[in-house]
């Protein structure tokens, strides 16, 4: 194999949350043709995580098979490889297998791999995986995100939500006879935009992503109906930021949580530079799987862009990192 062209051959491999099938077949007859036991974990309908192992698994590197939306495919110049999910994480997916490929080179026989389905969304794959028999072996699960090849000894936490409204529809040239859902959600958004959101030192600020506002029918319509869906990077504890959000809302909204959990700090090793990064990972729903680290090529501000790349120098290093990283935790 070569690394570059794996990784594109992973990214040109559509994968949007939902999807994942097809890049998980080819993973898992990849893994078993190396040699690993290589095998599926159903989640739901036909989408399964791919754990493999070589040994008893003291160490399990893992990323996310799933990309968000739009499809995207690869593209390379002398430097950087492009396309949807060459750096969150098709790109670390690659590295993590070379990286594998060199311990084992070197007589390691006590090492998993686990890429999982759904990190985008709700980390349903983390969640299954969480429950696998094999995770109590495992006594560090190093964990891959793009974090500039830095590792990262915290994450915030997160909280995803939906806002609904409800009104009364009629034609839009008698609004008196109608009561707007569109017009109560924008009110209630506005106080949401106004909250004082907690700061921790470590940590740092809470912040609020309005990410999607879909309502009503037609112009000419009064709307009796409106959502929005919200993303919130937490620093303190879930249960003040709910409180927040409860206080902004008063009532006036009906509120669905869809997955929330607190910050984490993770398992610091000497030796590399370190960071405390503002994204969430699947680490929360991988508690069993021991101690977490998170270590990755590739810089967040490129993730989730129509121009996301990772450069072929960071990938190399990558491999180099988790070789050295997954040493000094078994050594």
């Amino acid at each position: 194999m070569d690394l570059f062209t794996l990784t594109r051959q992973l990214v040109d491999i559509e994968s949007i949350t939902g999807n994942e099938a097809a890049v998980g077949e080819f993973l898992q007859r990849q893994l078993s043709d190396l040699g690993y036991t290589a095998k599926k974990i159903p989640v739901e309908g036909d989408r399964f995580n791919v754990f493999a192992h070589w040994g008893d698994p003291v160490v399990t590197l893992s990323t996310h098979m799933d990309t968000v939306p739009p499809f995207i495919p690869s593209h390379e110049d002398a430097e950087h490889i492009y396309g949807r999910g060459a750096c969150d994480a098709k790109g670390l997916i690659a590295a993590q297998i070379f990286a594998a490929e060199r311990l084992r080179a070197a007589g390691l026989k006590e090492l998993g791999l686990l890429f999982t389905v759904d990190e985008e969304m709700a980390s349903a794959g983390a969640q299954k995986a969480n429950k696998h028999a094999r995770a109590a072996e495992c006594r560090f699960l190093i964990n891959g995100e793009p974090t500039d090849n830095r590792l990262a000894v915290g994450t915030k936490g997160s909280i995803r939500l939906t806002i609904t409204t409800g009104g009364r529809s009629s034609h839009s040239a008698y609004p008196e006879a109608g009561d707007s859902a569109v017009e109560k959600l924008l009110d209630v958004l506005q106080s949401i935009r106004e909250c004082v959101w907690p700061v921790d030192s470590f940590f740092g600020e809470t912040t609020c992503n309005i990410g999607v506002v879909a309502g009503g029918t037609r112009a000419n319509v009064i709307p009796d109906r409106a959502q929005a869906e919200l993303a919130i990077r937490v620093t303190t504890d879930v249960e003040q930021v709910k409180n927040a959000v409860a206080d902004a809302v008063a009532g006036r909204a009906r509120v669905e949580y869809w997955s929330a959990h607190n910050p984490v700090r993770l398992f610091e090793v000497s030796g590399f530079e370190q960071a405390v990064v503002r994204f969430t990972t699947d680490i929360p729903y991988l508690s069993n799987w021991g101690k977490p680290l998170l270590l990755g090529p590739g810089s967040i501000l490129d993730a989730h862009t129509e121009h996301e790349r990772i450069s072929k120098r960071e990938l190399e290093e990558a491999v180099e990192l988790y070789v050295k990283l997954t040493g000094q935790l078994l050594g």
